[in-house]
């Protein structure tokens, strides 16, 4: 079993490493996943400028790509209507009405300008063994820009998932060059369906965003969905209006879908309802506003890493600068190689080294009679003579020869020269030449991809305020049951999306969904809708020192079905109330030299705090049972004098004079005289029992 075990381990440490790297989860290098790195591929060594029919690339693809044309297929549809990199020639499908391209034979595609000016420079690329070992692809593309910004990306792999949102071209480059500069920058996401997105919660990429489709009214009675929100279609819209309209959510009369190219969704509204009152629940109860969290995990130096937004651009950046320096170096040796072969053809040519080596007999000493020949012209030349380079001089042609022209030369060894000085310069200076670059992609490209998306802040619409009130809760205090399904004289007028609020004498209370039929175990308080904007009170006093607490409070914050207490725990409620118009009247215990027994509080004085607050003190005495909630009709005198407020001046009553054992004994024998005699009478059927 232990080798079993470690063969599953091994195993599943594989798949999962093959999921996450090579299909799931793209490479911030270039910001592709596998699959669409194998396509671009495929396709510029296929590019000849014309188009190709998508079932021939997917068939060439298959050459580096082990999954099949199905998922080929799909990624190149896909890629193609972010409209980037691969320009497109029939029917490709409909991203806003969700329609399928049609069959790979039917459609072509070939290579955009834009992705050869930014993806592909084979002289930087690093190459690989395709899955066979039959073919080489390569391991990541030169790309100069943070793709994987511009097409977003979604994937799920073995353990963790991935959602990158689209942003746009121009700004993407924008933020790359501030980023170049040092200078700080922020992007937020833009989608081809356009619409609306609230971007206050975006968090640099880690945050979520708000989604809102166009909506425009068209007079009282219609109004039209013109964009639609990211990750919707025209008919995900319709039927999640149809499923809220048979909910009772929405009220209207029709609805007609004329979407081309274009979204254009038409609603007719309901007769009573206004065109105002049904944009605001298509947004609270439809598909045309939604959200969508961020969750950038990329490739970053063969392993998955977490990062933000501006996390990529400054890898992008910083990628960028290597890369240049990359293309630089190789651009300045291949112009001294250059250099050096016309250096060695012109002394070679010039001098006519070529006639000392008519008399030498083998190849060696025509070798060594080149090699010795150049040297006296080569005294300060830094670059070694190989054997390489002598053989290209024993295979120039004679008639190369013959008609050499050493003036143009000349010229083009001033030519290349020069353009190792601009190389020069522009790798010493290469920030700025990385900004002119991405300048110049901005000017040739920039025009074509305008913000589709507006930047707003979405006001905040209340789904219960706009709710329909469409169902009808009841209770029956004798059986304890509530619920839409429940027949009562005491019902409300409630939606869906309200909540049942009930109080128990138990010092509980709980709110839970609009159900059916509901069963309340306990002596009920108060239950009904639940509004946090209503006020409850209740007084409460301690078992363990009997002092009384008064609480006005409204019910904030929840979690459904999950009770909470509405006062402590080893206390107990003497008066439960959702009115504020009431006088309370209690009594005290009674003590010694206690000079009143009544207190009085105006409830209405009371603070409302939250329903965890303990309340304050109703007075700093023991409180008796009884205590009464007297509601108020006539307007009350300006000020309640209670028996705390009782002025220190006010006039001590005389104490009562204190009693005798004897006296007290006396007292004891006459009542004992007078029950006795009660007793009698009672005995005797005496009609005036208590006349004594």
């Amino acid at each position: 079993m232990t080798g079993l075990r470690k063969l599953f381990e091994n195993n599943f440490l594989d798949f999962a490493s093959y999921v996450i790297k090579e299909r799931a989860i793209p490479d911030a290098a270039d910001g592709l996943k596998p699959v669409q790195r194998r396509i671009l591929w495929s396709m510029s060594e296929m590019d000849d400028g014309r188009f190709n029919k998508v079932a021939n690339v997917i068939g060439h693809t298959m050459r580096y790509h082990p999954h099949g044309d199905q998922s080929i297929g799909a990624a190149l549809v896909s890629l193609a209507n972010r409209n980037f990199f691969i320009d497109k020639q029939g029917n490709f499908g409909n991203i806003l009405t969700g329609d399928d391209a049609s069959a790979p034979r039917y459609i072509e595609c070939r290579l955009t300008q834009m992705s050869r000016d930014i993806l592909f420079n084979n002289e930087t690329t690093d190459f690989g063994l395709s899955y066979d070992g039959r073919n080489k692809e390569p391991e990541l593309l030169p790309a100069r820009v943070p793709v994987v910004l511009l097409l977003g990306a979604e994937g799920i792999a073995v353990g963790m998932s991935t959602k990158i949102l689209p942003h746009n071209f121009n700004e993407v480059l924008k933020a790359q060059i501030s980023c170049l500069r040092s200078e700080e920058f922020q992007l937020f996401p833009d989608f081809v369906q356009g619409g609306a997105v609230d971007v206050s919660s975006y968090e640099d990429g880690r945050g979520k965003v708000k989604c809102r489709a166009r909506i425009e009214r068209r007079g009282n009675k219609k109004v039209a969905i013109t964009q639609i929100p990211f990750g919707t279609t025209t008919e995900s819209i319709i039927t999640s209006v149809e499923a809220a309209t048979r909910k009772g959510r929405l009220k209207i009369s029709s609805i007609d879908d004329y979407s081309t190219d274009k979204a254009e969704i038409e609603i007719t509204v309901a007769r009573g309802v206004s065109a105002d009152e049904t944009i605001q629940r298509l947004f609270t109860s439809t598909d045309c506003e939604i959200s969508h969290s961020a969750n950038m995990i990329v490739i970053m130096n063969k392993n998955p890493v977490e990062t933000t937004v501006s996390g990529l651009v400054e890898y992008s950046a910083e990628a960028l600068k290597k890369l240049l320096k990359r293309e630089l170096e190789l651009e300045i040796a291949n112009l001294q190689d250059r250099m050096h072969w016309m250096t060695l053809e012109q002394i070679f040519i010039e001098k006519r080294l070529y006639k000392a080596i008519e008399e030498c007999p083998t190849l060696e000493e025509v070798r060594t009679t080149v090699s010795s020949s150049l040297v006296p012209f080569l005294i300060d030349y830094e670059r070694e003579i190989t054997v390489d380079d002598i053989d290209r001089l024993l295979s120039l042609k004679i008639r190369r020869i013959s008609r050499f022209d050493i003036e143009a030369h000349k010229k083009e060894i001033g030519d290349i020269k020069s353009k190792m000085k601009i190389a020069r310069k522009k790798l010493r200076n290469l920030v700025d030449y990385a900004v002119d670059i991405l300048q110049n992609l901005l000017d040739k490209y920039g025009k074509f991809f305008p913000r589709q998306t507006s930047i707003e802040t979405f006001s905040g619409i209340n789904k219960r305020e706009v709710a329909i009130a469409n169902l009808k809760l009841g209770y029956d205090p004798e059986t304890g049951f509530i619920g839409t399904a429940v027949k009562a004289v005491q019902s409300w007028n409630v939606s869906e999306l309200d909540r049942i609020l009930y109080f128990l004498a138990d010092g509980t209370y709980k709110i839970v969904p609009v159900q059916e039929k509901f069963m309340i175990k306990g002596e009920v308080l108060w239950c009904g809708p639940c509004d946090k904007d209503k006020i409850f009170a209740c007084v409460y006093r301690s078992k363990k020192d009997r002092i009384a607490y008064v609480k006005r409070f409204a019910v904030g914050g929840f979690i459904l079905d999950r009770e909470y207490l509405f006062m402590p725990q080893g206390s107990e409620l003497m008066v439960f109330l959702q009115r504020e118009n009431v006088l309370l009247n209690y009594w005290f215990e009674r003590r010694k030299n206690m000079k009143t027994r009544k207190g009085e509080t105006l409830l209405s004085e009371i603070t409302v705090k939250g329903v965890k607050a303990r309340g304050i003190q109703l007075c700093g005495k023991k409180v008796v049972s009884s205590l009464k909630a007297i509601e108020i009709e006539e307007e009350l005198p300006e000020q309640v004098i209670t028996e705390q407020e009782i002025p220190e001046t006010q006039p001590e009553l005389p104490e009562e004079p204190k009693k005798t054992l004897e006296e007290i004994s006396a007292e004891a024998d006459l009542l004992k005289n007078k029950m006795s005699n009660i007793l009698k009478k009672f005995e005797s059927g005496t009609p005036d029992l208590f006349e004594d």
